[in-house]
């Protein structure tokens, strides 16, 4: 009972941490867009901001241990389809902490939160309605107009965080984009970070190693269909996704101490 309380506590205070510094961050991304668009139509400057942002939540949480692994495998003048498995909502903290311009595709929901939220608007990350067939178009109109300048963008292509850590199939979206394109995806493999927010909690669950991996990017070959695609990009993060390895214990869903 004690744990649960000081668990819960520490998530208190984490949540209230985010708030108060993201009212004095969010006036800082403002700034730095009026400043920087005129010559920044990307928004490079804006979203390396960003990446300090979210990671200073893992910087002063030791509890949350970040490794990244195979960062040599990005080459900042190219532009890429990034694509990761998704176990927690603690994916988008450890993502930014490459520092590595891309422009999110994510829920429409979570650019209505205070702040971050607006702060997604200056980004001009995607929005995404899911289930919805006119955003799903209007997502793939604005992947394709960032990746023609340069931008690249970063899709879960489960669509939704995998309670068990287990990869779960996946949409075929950013690998269309990919071929019609002609440009490489770039694989993450994210470890450990379901232990540090499982699904359906927002609840502080102990200390969390989670690990960033870059994989080598694998290019569209010409020959190769979307769905071979799809199934080389996801058998090659499966490879390297622990949960995948002993497939009998990550089916056993964690429990939330909530």
């Amino acid at each position: 009972m004690l744990k649960r309380f000081m668990y819960r506590m520490i998530a208190i205070l984490l949540i209230l941490f985010v708030f108060t510094t993201s009212t004095i961050f969010f006036p800082t991304a403002l700034l730095i867009w009026l400043f920087t668009y005129p010559f920044d139509r990307n928004l490079h400057w804006l979203h390396l901001f960003t990446c300090f942002w979210a990671s200073l939540y893992i910087w002063v949480f030791p509890p949350w241990q970040v490794d990244t692994v195979g960062k040599q495998h990005i080459n900042k003048k190219q532009t890429y389809i990034i694509v990761s498995n998704h176990q927690s909502l603690v994916d988008v903290l450890v993502v930014f902490t490459l520092f590595t311009h891309f422009k999110w595709v994510s829920k429409a929901e979570l650019f209505n939160i205070p702040f971050i939220g607006w702060n997604m608007y200056l980004n001009r990350y995607v929005r995404l309605r899911r289930g919805k067939g006119n955003s799903i178009r209007s997502m793939y109109k604005a992947c394709e107009k960032h990746l023609k300048r340069g931008s690249s963008v970063y899709l879960f292509p489960e669509g939704t965080r995998s309670p068990t850590g287990r990869v779960r199939p996946f949409k075929e979206g950013a690998f269309v984009l990919s071929k019609r394109l002609n440009i490489p995806i770039l694989p993450i493999v994210i470890n450990g970070s379901k232990n540090a927010v499982p699904k359906n909690s927002l609840n502080f669950h102990g200390k969390s190693h989670v690990t960033v991996e870059v994989l080598k990017p694998i290019f569209p070959d010409e020959d190769v269909s979307v769905r071979d695609l799809r199934d080389e990009v996801r058998g090659a993060i499966i490879s390297r996704v622990i949960e995948e390895q002993n497939p009998v214990e990550s089916d056993i869903k964690p429990t939330a101490v909530d």
